[in-house]
């Protein structure tokens, strides 16, 4: 077998094992092998792509449809109450392919909102400022 760079790559070209629990011909799905729940699974789509900013437009519908299928999947077979779902660019991103977490969950797991402090804007102003810097970013990618 040919080594592969990345994890998740060998795992879709199957150098790698994974518990698969899901594929079709752009994403695949497994378990996560150190999961938050039991059922924690990881979307992955098939071709390298690193985040959600370099996902091909004409494939963010299909991964998408793949992740709704796959998190409605995961409530019913773990019976949870709901589910959240996660994914990281960059930072807090352990293997730097693209990857949805989907995970079930439950009232009280002990899993609390955020992982992060949240903090609200100094100012009206300030808030403002965000606001703008974000709407001209919008115009200018748009």
């Amino acid at each position: 077998m040919v080594a592969v760079a990345c994890p998740f790559c060998a795992i879709a070209e199957k150098v790698e094992s994974a518990r698969i629990v899901f594929e079709d011909e752009i994403s695949l799905a497994f378990l996560d092998t150190r999961p938050l729940f039991p059922g924690h699974c990881l979307l992955i789509p098939r071709p390298h792509y690193e985040t959600l900013s370099d996902l091909p437009a004409d494939l963010i519908g299909p991964f998408f449809a793949n992740a709704q299928l796959l998190t409605r999947a995961v409530e019913s077979a773990m019976k949870s109450e709901g589910s959240f779902l996660a994914i990281n660019n960059r930072v807090s991103q352990s293997v730097m392919h693209l990857h949805v977490h989907i995970v079930p969950r439950r009232k009280r797991d002990g899993l609390k909102g955020f992982f992060w402090p949240r903090t609200p804007y100094k100012s009206e102003s300030e808030m403002d400022d965000v606001q703008r810097a974000i709407r001209a970013a919008v115009r200018h990618l748009h």
